[in-house]
């Protein structure tokens, strides 16, 4: 069984040097009593994977220790995995180990149950990739304290070495995980070890076959190659520390999950991957980067185009180096990499590499004890790695124009799936963002197993329920802002399409009505509704039904459809009868046309006659003889154009009572300019209203008064569309309106 006693460490990754505290043995002690804690609890359990649970702790303290973790943060190992099996996990550690222990056990565990959910959800194949995602993006949240990150990248490690020690499958998305979230997250933080561990397991269980023909023809010349390399970073080494310059050389191996990137990347076979196992050069100073190459290219035969200045031009990580690759007598080639201490410092561990901080007793990471200068690099160096973290999200968030995660909060359904939410998102929006008849239903919501009110906002890692009735729809309360039941303007978008689409019904079924009882009227019921649709020019029934309800299609125009048209006469036959006068006359719509027996006549809208005006008729092309006053602008301007058109016409003989029941009607426009008032309206209607006057439609307008205009207050504008039998008497009534307070003018247009 594997142990973490510190002493079995071999080396220190910067990511976690810690420096020694007085009380060191203490804390030594400290991680004893956590393993004697923890061991009863975790000896006769089993991870979901099939793995000991105490076995697990053991090695994830092992793998802490191996990269310079503390023995606190070892110990953190074990109490971790002992929090599932107790009552109060909490409040028991805080007791037994400090509140520092008790919070780092608390993120971590979530982290841990997060993780174990996402292991047993079950996600559609093409939602794998954005799960993968998510756990990404959670995983930085947690990652204010750094200790819990270190804690899940070792844990993880061990996972997979368990996998491949055991001969146990590995599940595919377990090891993509580690090569897509957790390889690349060890990479920021310089902690190599972990990283190409991470990244050859991974691709080891993903790509088997591949792995193990590459393994095999590396291992069938791994002897000869170590051999080699050696003899020529002596050889290197001892040739320019002859010339003069202060360096260190060192072998460098490849690891597999590399090669294979480099040989699918550039489309090489394993013999013309030039490193395998490399040579890297650590100088004193830029300059002696340069001479050391220019020795270097002296002795050795270069390789065309495979040299890259990374001094003068670094990568955008801030990567410095010299590349080259050259042959030597034997013609064997080999990469050799240049660089200063502090560019190879900053290549192997990045801003990783100045993390440092002092544990304090109970205190802990949550408080830092120093002083001074030391207290401010620390504070620096836990700022450094932050945005380092940072950086890498925007590396990503850039790559898919999308927010970072600090923009975002992530909970999961109760089938561990991730749902990605905005800040302040409430039950309502978690429904919606699962489906949006989910949240259309949504009546109640459990966070964590326990009741809470819709308008509660979630937090990252939390696990949410929603109680949905069996049909119904959204609350108007919701979209109200100062009751905050929805965040999202996507869930807001959702309830008024709701909302829309019952008005939308709702009309839909007023205007079906409405053509119903037409056909009906006009003995038409055999008619079906798709093709009087497409007849009058709409795409179906539901559409014609939605203008009819709406009063913005007359239902005039399909009683025009129906009905067969009368007959129109030739445009040249009138013309021709135009200089007939015989004796005979025809009345139509009210209007004797003299001389034309049958002729089809329409009043013009653009001057509403009426009897008894002076009128006028202007044959049109295909609509008939069109009725206008005899002082119509319109008629004057068309009478100079044509001549040959206008024609005489004049009213049929009129009844001794023209307001007589039965007497036709005629639609005339009235406008009234007035003085804005309260009431106005209403007063000019009952005026109407008292004499009988039928208004068929009204348009008003206020207008702030112009410098020009000496009146004060706003201008009211009124415009009304009456039936009426005789013009003489609406004279009348238009005296009466223009008594009324505040009227200045009421007049025919």
């Amino acid at each position: 069984m594997k142990t973490g006693k510190a002493s079995d460490r071999t080396g220190t990754s910067p990511i976690v040097a810690l420096f020694d505290a007085p009380d060191a043995l203490d804390r030594a002690d400290e991680l004893g009593r956590a393993r004697a804690f923890a061991e009863p609890l975790l000896a006769p359990q089993l991870l979901d994977t099939g793995e000991n649970a105490l076995e697990h702790a053991c090695a994830v303290a092992e793998i802490l220790a191996s990269i310079g973790a503390a023995p606190t943060l070892q110990a953190a190992a074990f109490l971790v995995y002992a929090a599932d099996f107790l009552t109060k996990p909490e409040e028991t550690v805080a007791k037994a180990f400090g509140d520092s222990h008790a919070s780092l056990v608390t993120h971590t565990r979530r982290l841990v149950q997060i993780q174990r959910a996402v292991r047993g959800a079950k996600v559609e194949e093409q939602q794998q990739a954005l799960q993968t995602e998510r756990v990404r993006k959670m995983l930085l949240a947690f990652s204010k304290d750094l200790r819990v990150v270190l804690l899940r990248l070792a844990s993880r490690l061990q996972t997979l070495r368990w996998y491949a020690e055991s001969r146990t499958h590995c599940p595919d998305w377990l090891a993509r995980e580690a090569q897509a979230v957790y390889a690349p997250l060890a990479n920021r933080l310089g902690i190599w070890q972990i990283k190409w561990e991470l990244e050859d397991l991974a691709f080891r269980f993903l790509e088997p076959e591949t792995y193990k023909q590459l393994a095999k023809a590396l291992d069938e010349t791994r002897l000869g190659r170590e051999q080699r390399i050696e003899a020529a970073r002596k050889a290197v080494q001892d040739d320019l520390r002859a010339q003069g310059l202060e360096v260190e050389v060192q072998g460098r191996p490849k690891h597999l999950f590399s090669i294979h990137k480099k040989m699918l990347g550039k489309g090489l076979e394993l013999a013309r991957v030039f490193d395998q196992s490399a040579l890297r050069v650590i100088a004193h100073d830029v300059a002696d980067c340069y001479a050391a190459l220019s020795r270097l290219h002296e002795v050795y035969t270069p390789v065309p185009g495979e040299f890259d200045d990374y001094i003068a031009r670094p990568k955008p990580n801030g990567y410095q180096s010299l590349h080259t690759v050259v042959r030597d007598a034997a013609g064997k080639a080999m990469e050799v990499q240049i660089r200063t201490r502090a560019m190879h410092e900053h290549a192997e561990h990045g801003v990783a590499a100045h993390w440092a901080y002092k544990e304090a007793g109970a205190r802990g990471y949550a408080g830092v004890v120093a002083a001074g200068e030391f207290e401010e690099q620390v504070a620096q160096a836990r700022k450094a790695v932050l945005n380092q973290l940072l950086a890498w999200e925007r590396d990503f968030s850039a790559a898919e124009a999308g927010p970072g995660f600090d923009d975002r909060l992530y909970v999961f359904t109760p089938q561990a799936t991730i749902v990605e939410l905005s800040p302040g998102a409430t039950p309502i929006d978690f429904a919606y963002a699962v489906h949006t008849d989910l949240g259309h239903r949504c009546r109640g919501a459990r966070v964590d197993g326990q009741m809470v009110p819709l308008n509660t906002p979630l937090q990252s890692a939390q696990t949410v329920e929603i109680l949905a009735a069996k049909e119904g729809g959204p609350s108007l309360d919701w979209l109200n802002p100062e009751l905050g039941f929805l965040n999202s303007q996507r869930s807001r978008a959702k309830v008024r399409a709701w909302f829309n689409a019952l008005q939308q019904a709702a009309t839909i079924a007023k205007g079906r009505d409405l053509v119903e009882r037409l056909l009906q009227r006009e003995g038409k019921t055999a008619v079906k509704h798709d093709e009087l649709a497409a007849r009058l020019g709409f795409k179906g029934a539901d559409a014609l039904f939605e203008v009819v309800g709406k009063d913005e299609y007359s239902l005039r125009n399909i009683e025009l459809l129906l009905r067969p048209p009368e007959p129109t006469p030739d445009e040249d036959e009138l013309l021709a009868q135009r200089h007939t006068r015989s004796a005979s006359t025809a009345a139509r719509g009210g209007v004797l046309v003299v001389g034309i027996d049958s002729l089809m006549t329409t009043l013009s809208r653009c001057c509403r006659p009426a009897p008894p005006d002076a009128i006028a008729g202007y044959v049109t092309r295909g609509r008939g003889v069109a009725i206008h006053r005899a002082d119509c602008s319109n008629l004057r301007e068309m009478k100079s154009r044509a001549p040959e058109r206008v024609i005489a016409v004049a009213w049929a003989d009129a009844p001794a009572d023209r307001s007589a029941k039965g007497a036709a009607l005629y639609p005339v426009d009235v406008l009234v300019e007035a003085a804005d008032r309260p009431g106005l309206l209403r007063e000019v209607l009952e005026v109407f209203a008292k004499e009988k006057m039928n208004v068929i439609a009204v348009n008003t307008q206020s207008l702030k008064p112009d410098a020009s205009r000496r009146a004060s207050g706003d201008t009211a504008w009124m415009s009304f569309t009456l039936e009426i039998s005789d013009a003489v008497r609406l004279a009348a009534v238009l005296r009466q309106v223009a008594q009324i307070a505040g009227v200045r003018a009421a007049r025919r247009k």
